[in-house]
């Protein structure tokens, strides 16, 4: 027997599945972070794979470095956190990465700073490269020199627009998409950043920018992903990422 809903309410249902797309790009499978740091099928098909599975840190390592910081870095209750002041430096993938898409999920505590780096070439010595911002911009001092500092930021280059950043101690959840010379950041379902890697914006961007001076910043090569040890505390989970 077939069921057709009431006019409103497919009217209802539509404008949901429309505002899902428009918000994040896609229609999220329903339920597919019960439990988190897994694939759905879907995704797995769709070519996802975890970067963190909630009890390991195989495929981490610190940055210049051929294994995981002994201190620091921990797994705690699904999380990959690190613990304030507790050093151990900064953690990267052991695997690089070229066009991808990445999306993770994190949560700072109060006056927190930390950031998800990409583009980044340890050749170079220091852990310099495209940041995705993540900080509390209500009470890290960094974050008061204006909102190319502030969550989401193309850091110290390109401030996000209408980034709508849920409360310290709430879970944000964000994506990086790299693709061809695009680069896109986005926060809570919403693209708030979009540049050009080598057009004039981005190079005018540099050149206000801390990163005047470094040669490749702004240029694509393959590149591992970074998580930041800025000394203070942070938690990630549902990193996930697929080659595009």
């Amino acid at each position: 027997m077939s069921f057709r809903f009431p006019s409103s309410v497919a009217r209802g249902l539509a404008l949901t599945v429309l505002g899902g797309q428009l918000a994040g790009g896609c229609v999220h499978e329903a339920g597919r972070d019960a439990k988190p740091n897994t694939l759905s099928t879907g995704q797995a098909r769709a070519g996802w794979r975890l970067l963190f599975d909630g009890s390991s840190t195989d495929g981490w390592r610190g940055f210049g470095k051929p294994g995981f910081p002994a201190q620091g870095w921990e797994v705690q209750d699904g999380w990959l956190h690190h613990a304030p002041k507790a050093g151990g430096g900064d953690i990267i993938t052991r695997d690089t990465f070229v066009d991808f898409e990445l999306e993770f999920e994190w949560r700072i505590a109060k006056g927190g700073n930390s950031g998800v780096k990409y583009l980044i070439d340890e050749k170079r010595g220091a852990p310099v490269g495209h940041e995705y911002q993540v900080i509390d911009d209500a009470a890290h001092p960094d974050a008061a020199h204006g909102p190319k500092r502030q969550t989401s930021a193309l850091y110290d280059a390109l401030p996000p627009v209408g980034a709508p950043v849920l409360p310290v101690g709430e879970i944000n959840r964000s994506r990086i998409l790299v693709k061809g010379n695009e680069v896109e950041h986005w926060l809570n379902g919403r693209r708030v950043v979009k540049y050009t890697l080598g057009s004039p914006e981005l190079l005018a961007a540099k050149e206000a920018s801390k990163f005047r001076k470094e040669e490749k910043w702004g240029t694509k090569f393959a590149t591992p992903i970074l998580l930041q040890d800025h000394q203070d505390e942070v938690w990630y989970r549902n990193i996930r990422i697929r080659a595009l």
